[in-house]
């Protein structure tokens, strides 16, 4: 296969290696649509998890399966699927306690172009095909399901993990993407009152679409005593 890969520190280049080897419960996957993260420039040019030499980059994708293992139940060779960004062992003690992220250690269930190749190839492996796959509708657009895959559930995950519940007051401090699905998940978890902070013309008018309640622009003034 063919990928795009960090080469060695703040080097990137394209690079040829084998295929991934598939497991009893795993799938490979040829790409239908990938999208870059900011989480790539940090990997490469900022140092963000150390040295990686040749790994290929990418944890963003749609792709069709290609071969499943002999245990996967739920998908088969030429299914579209949505390939999320983490994608944990869920036979790990901490999934199984409600903390998948971390599965195989701090960070493990972070597969894709921390721990092992990304998606940004021809052919890429997804462990746990069962639990970490999602089948894709003819009719959703490869592209945008994309967003599915880390920017949506970043957001959403993290109104989670923040207990949001009823009649909370919340503030979500930037609202680019993944700080607008946040929000959303704020009042989703019955947030009473939720501060959107930022100034983007058009990221404060999907705030307010998405139920924020006080728009702070903080080049007016402090945002906090």
């Amino acid at each position: 296969m063919k990928g795009f890969a960090m080469l060695g520190p703040n080097k990137t280049g394209f690079i040829e290696k084998e295929d991934p080897k598939v497991g009893s419960r795993d799938a490979l996957v040829r790409p239908l649509a990938v999208a870059p993260c900011t989480s790539d420039i940090h990997t490469v040019f900022e140092d963000a998890l150390g040295p990686r030499e040749n790994m290929i980059l990418g944890h963003e994708a749609c792709g069709v399966i290609v071969e499943v293992g002999e245990d996967v139940k739920d998908f088969k060779p030429g299914d579209r699927v949505l390939v999320p960004a983490i994608t944990p062992n869920w036979s790990d003690v901490y999934s199984q306690a409600g903390y998948a992220t971390d599965s195989d250690g701090m960070l493990g269930g972070w597969k894709f172009s921390n721990i092992k190749d990304g998606v940004f190839a021809t052919r890429f492996h997804v462990n746990d095909a069962d639990g970490n796959l999602a089948h894709l509708p003819d009719e959703i657009d490869p592209a945008e399901a994309c967003m599915l895959s880390d920017m949506i559930p970043t957001g959403l995950h993290a109104s989670e993990m923040a207990g949001v519940t009823f009649g909370d007051a919340v503030a979500v401090i930037g609202i680019g993407p993944v700080g607008l699905m946040a929000l959303r998940g704020a009042v989703l978890h019955g947030a009473g009152r939720v501060f959107a902070v930022g100034s983007r013309e058009k990221t404060v008018e999907v705030a307010k679409k998405y139920g924020a309640t006080d728009i702070i622009d903080y080049h007016n003034g402090r945002i906090s005593d």
